[in-house]
Formats: structure tokens, C-alpha cells, sequence
């Protein structure tokens, strides 16, 4: 076997030099080695198809956006804390001179010489007429939304659907002057039914005066929660992937199966969400339940006989009266309905959150 020869650019001529065809890779191209400069990548190749990415500005539009919605996040989370620490500065003193238990007394005089005054009765009765006022719209909140998504004509259901919403452009006012001098009649009748029928049982017992109850200020509240509810409710379901409901019929169900299995179970985070968006707007309405509440201060089951009273309705009634230690009182209520609001949306995040996670492990 002889050494092998040398390879060598020219025919004719004998050399060392390597040509310039083997300094390229396998299967370059001629083409790619006498590319302009221009056109080759940062390590000098000709491949990729030109330079290199351009850099990143420094200062662009997108992170000019990042740091604008940071912001208003912030700016939300500083609010909250900025009201709290205004309610807490405010209570304190009033706390302080408070002379009975503010959680368990009964009462609320805190204009007296020796100021007394509690929150538990407030607190009940704000709890008991959201949760009633929403025990009796859900139900009918929900029926409207599947009849105008899935059930009513185009033209129908949109008409219907506006006219639901103008509901929750009326102000409470209304609804409380309503409620006040045209509703109270009809429940007052309705309670007396109750309480002749059913005066057994002890949330329709009592021997009367029946009227400014607390059943009336919960179908009020029912009625302005009503358009918040189904507004919401009706656009997830109408959100429903299609495809889910075709294969839903296909398989034979009808159509509530259909809504049962297909629309129900995709909409529930948006349904949970609604609902608590609804007891948020029942909890702190003010001056709607002090047109229809008894105002009296007392914890009782008893939904028909005159009584009842809120936290908001009790601030709309005593503050224009009220002293310093009195305005610090009704400062301190309104810490725990904001406690209370708070948790209500927390407790309904964490729900949402955790359906998710299942709708999401689940897929």
C-alpha cells in the first residue's frame, strides 16, 4: 500500500493546501461559502437563514404593560389594607370605652354616658337575610339563565336578557320605597297565612305584628341580587363548548340530561362565582333593608313578625345621630361586615380555585 497522495486546488499542480471546496461541511452548499457578509450567522456560517436575533429592547411596550397591570394589583391590595387600617384607627377608641361585650351583648347605645353596644344581633341579621334573600334567588336566578341560553328563541332570549339587566340599574332607593309602601302589604297577608298554617313551626310562629319582617327585606334583597346572578350565570352556560352538548344529544339524552350533564358541570366555577358575587352585593346593602326592617335589636329565628335589623341598615339609621363614641361604634360594625365580605370572597376564590384544579387534573 503507497502513502496517499496529497491532495492539491489545482489539476496541475502539486501542494499541500487543502481547497477551499473541503473547508465546507458535507453538503454546503457553494452557494452558502460565498454568501455576503451580511447575510451569515454571528459564528460566520452562512446557515440559519441570515443574522441573529435581534435583542431585546430594554424598554418596550410589553413590559411598560407588565408593569402597569403590576400596579394596579398593587394599588389594590394597598386600598384594602389602607381601609382596614382606617377602620381599626377609628373603632379602637369606641372599643375602649365600650362597657359591655361587643360580641355577645344585644344591645346598641353607644351615645350613653356609659356606651354599650354589641354586634352579634347585626351580624345575625345580616347573615340570616343574605342567606334567605339568596335561598330564594339562586333557584330562579338559574332557571332564567338556562331559559334564555338554551330554551328561548334568538330574539327572545336576547330581549329578555336586556330587560334583566336593566334591574340592576335601579337604585336600592327605589327598591326599598317599593318594598316599603307596595310589597309590605302582600307579605304582610302571606305572613299571616304562615303563621295561621304553619305557626308551629318556630320561623313562622309569634302572635303578630306581621309586615316590616325579615322575610320582606330578604325578597327584596332577592329581587336586587336577581339581575347579578342571571346575567353571570347566563353568559357561562352560553360559554359551554358545543361540542360538548352535540355529543351530550347524540348519545340519546334530552335536553335537560343534556344541561344536567354538559352545561351544569363546565359552568359551575362561574356559577359559584356569581352566587357569591350576589351575597357580596346582599351583605352590604344598606338603605333598601332600612325601609323594610323592623329595626329592632334582639337574635331570633322568627321570619315574619316585625323586626330585624343589619349592619348596614343600622349604620344608614344611627349615624346622622350619633356622638363620637357612636360613630366610633358604627365604625367598628362596618370593620366586621368588611371581615365578613372578605371572607366571603376568599372562601369563595379557594372554591374556585380548587374546582379548577380538579377540572384541570381531571382532562
Amino acid at each position: 500500500m503507497g502513502e496517499t497522495p496529497p491532495r492539491s486546488a489545482d489539476a496541475g499542480t502539486g501542494g499541500t493546501r487543502v481547497a477551499s471546496g473541503h473547508e465546507r461541511p458535507a453538503g454546503a452548499s457553494a452557494r452558502v461559502a460565498e454568501a455576503p457578509v451580511s447575510t451569515r450567522t454571528p459564528d460566520g456560517g452562512g446557515l440559519g437563514g441570515g443574522g441573529g436575533l435581534p435583542r431585546a429592547r430594554a424598554f418596550g411596550a410589553e413590559r411598560a404593560f407588565r408593569g402597569l397591570t403590576l400596579a394596579a394589583g398593587a394599588a389594590v391590595l394597598v386600598i384594602i389594607a389602607a381601609i382596614a387600617v382606617f377602620l381599626i384607627a377609628k373603632a379602637v377608641p369606641a372599643l375602649r370605652a365600650n362597657t359591655a361585650n361587643f360580641w355577645t351583648y344585644e344591645g346598641w347605645s353607644p351615645n350613653d354616658t356609659a356606651p354599650k353596644f354589641g354586634i352579634g344581633t347585626l351580624a345575625f341579621g345580616t347573615v340570616l337575610s343574605s342567606a334567605l334573600a339568596l335561598l330564594i334567588a339562586v333557584p330562579v336566578a338559574l332557571g332564567i339563565a338556562l331559559y334564555l341560553s338554551h330554551y328561548a328563541p334568538r330574539r327572545l332570549g336576547t330581549a329578555l336578557g336586556f330587560l334583566i339587566d336593566l334591574l340592576a340599574a335601579v337604585p336600592s332607593v327605589v327598591f326599598g320605597l317599593w318594598g316599603r309602601d307596595i310589597f309590605v302589604n302582600p307579605v304582610r297577608d302571606f305572613s299571616v297565612w304562615l303563621n295561621t298554617y304553619f305557626g308551629w313551626i318556630p320561623i313562622f310562629g309569634g302572635d303578630g305584628p306581621f309586615g316590616k319582617s325579615i322575610m320582606l327585606g330578604a325578597l327584596v334583597l332577592a329581587i336586587m341580587v336577581l339581575p347579578i346572578i342571571t346575567s353571570l350565570s347566563r353568559e357561562v352556560f352560553l360559554q359551554t363548548p358545543t361540542a360538548n352538548e352535540e355529543a351530550a344529544l347524540a348519545l340519546g339524552a334530552t335536553r335537560w340530561e343534556m344541561i344536567r350533564t354538559a352545561v351544569l358541570p363546565y359552568g359551575r366555577p362561574g356559577i359559584i362565582a356569581a352566587v357569591m358575587l350576589g351575597l357580596g352585593r346582599a351583605l352590604g346593602e344598606t338603605i333598601a333593608l332600612a325601609m323594610t326592617l323592623g329595626i329592632t335589636f334582639g337574635i331570633s329565628f322568627n321570619l315574619i313578625s316585625n323586626g330585624g335589623n343589619t349592619i348596614a341598615a343600622n349604620i344608614a339609621n344611627a349615624f346622622g345621630e350619633a356622638n363620637d363614641t357612636g360613630r366610633g361604634a358604627l365604625i367598628a360594625s362596618g370593620l366586621v361586615l368588611f371581615t365578613i365580605t372578605l371572607i366571603v370572597n376568599i372562601t369563595a376564590r379557594a372554591i374556585i380555585y380548587r374546582r379548577r384544579e380538579f377540572t384541570e387534573s381531571a382532562a
